[in-house]
């Protein structure tokens, strides 16, 4: 209950332009978006740029966030379109077979997100 307050406070003071709170939010979700993208087998220039299209994406939409609490979720959902928009890219640039197909990785491991945002509150608690 208290860590919801906490998400809650962060979304609100992020909305309001504090850097702080949005760093913070950086902070305590960059690890789930991160771990989904390796999930679907990003490299390290892809995941970044996935990453910041999220972030990027974010910032739109903070405003229109109707439920703070389900920022979590919204952040899996967003990061595994932009992961599949990426390997859809990749696969365009390279022979077929090389690179999974995007619309079965987000089926396959939709259930560990759920873990990977128990993780990053546990990571986010310790902190």
């Amino acid at each position: 209950m208290k860590d919801d307050m906490g998400v809650i406070d962060l979304v609100t003071r992020a909305r309001n332009r504090n850097k702080q709170a949005w760093d913070d939010l950086v902070e305590r979700y960059a690890p789930l978006i991160w771990s989904i993208c390796r999930r679907h087998q990003l490299g390290d220039a892809d995941a970044d740029i996935v990453g910041q299209n999220v972030w990027l994406q974010l910032v739109h939409h903070l405003e229109t966030l109707h439920d703070p609490l389900a920022l979590a979720g919204w952040l899996a959902t967003t990061t595994r379109r932009e992961c599949g928009r990426a390997l859809r890219t990749v696969q365009g640039s390279h022979p077929a077979g090389n690179v999974p197909e995007a619309e079965t990785i987000p089926d396959e491991h939709a259930d560990t997100a759920d873990q990977d945002l128990l993780a990053v509150e546990r990571h986010a608690a310790l902190l």
